[in-house]
């Protein structure tokens, strides 16, 4: 691990929705409670000696269209060194409840394409790319968590498309937690399929320490 890339002096940002969020504009304020700050924990044990500063621009409930709407203010007038993005459930959630074409796929492409396309001309960030996950194992039923499943594919596809036309880091969340419910149930990771409790965080964070370790396709 010598040669981890985030580097001593550097700013790590994390945006997103609720995940990302997890109280971080409350009573777990600046960082929150979820995988961004257990991300900082983790490197500070590994590298005592670097001195990196963190912020978490989190938004609970928000989607790809909101996150357009704040880019300017909440990524590119910090410069961050390093961006790490988690968004998508929203969209998918709201599609399937309202059907509801602003937050379709080809919506989130858009907006996506649009985010990373800002963040590459207006910054030297190096990014940090999360798949949307559903930690549920109703792949085949009658029900919501069955439809979420049977679509979140194709919002994951715009990500692998997203990683690889900008060469991002990509961190595969919803298959990470697929390997995971092969030997433990959902409830150890999360109390319903979208809010990981701290099991799930602690899952997500760790994953991030490997692909930034491993290189750009973890």
């Amino acid at each position: 691990m010598a040669d981890f890339p985030v580097l001593d002096g550097q700013l790590f940002l994390f945006q997103g929705d609720s995940i990302t969020d997890a109280g971080r504009r409350g009573g777990a304020a600046p960082l929150g409670e979820g995988y961004a700050s257990i991300f900082t924990q983790l490197m500070t044990a590994a590298y005592p000696d670097r001195e990196v500063r963190y912020i978490n621009k989190g938004i609970g409930g928000d989607n790809t269209v909101g996150l357009r709407n704040r880019w300017e203010d909440d990524v590119i007038r910090h410069q961050p060194d390093w961006l790490s993005i988690l968004i998508g459930i929203n969209d998918l959630h709201t599609f399937l409840y309202q059907s509801n074409p602003c937050v379709g796929v080809d919506v989130y492409r858009e907006k996506y394409d649009s985010i990373l396309a800002t963040t590459r001309e207006k910054t030297r960030a190096q990014i940090v790319l999360l798949d949307p996950f559903y930690i549920s194992l109703d792949d085949r039923g009658q029900s919501f968590r069955s439809t979420v499943l049977q679509t979140i594919g194709d919002y994951i596809a715009v990500v692998d498309e997203m990683a690889a036309k900008y060469g991002t880091y990509h961190l595969k969340t919803h298959e990470l937690f697929a390997r995971h419910l092969q030997h433990r149930e959902a409830d150890y990771f999360c109390p319903e399929p979208v809010h990981p409790n701290r099991a799930g965080h602690i899952v997500i964070a760790q994953a991030m320490m490997d692909v930034l370790s491993a290189g750009q396709n973890g």
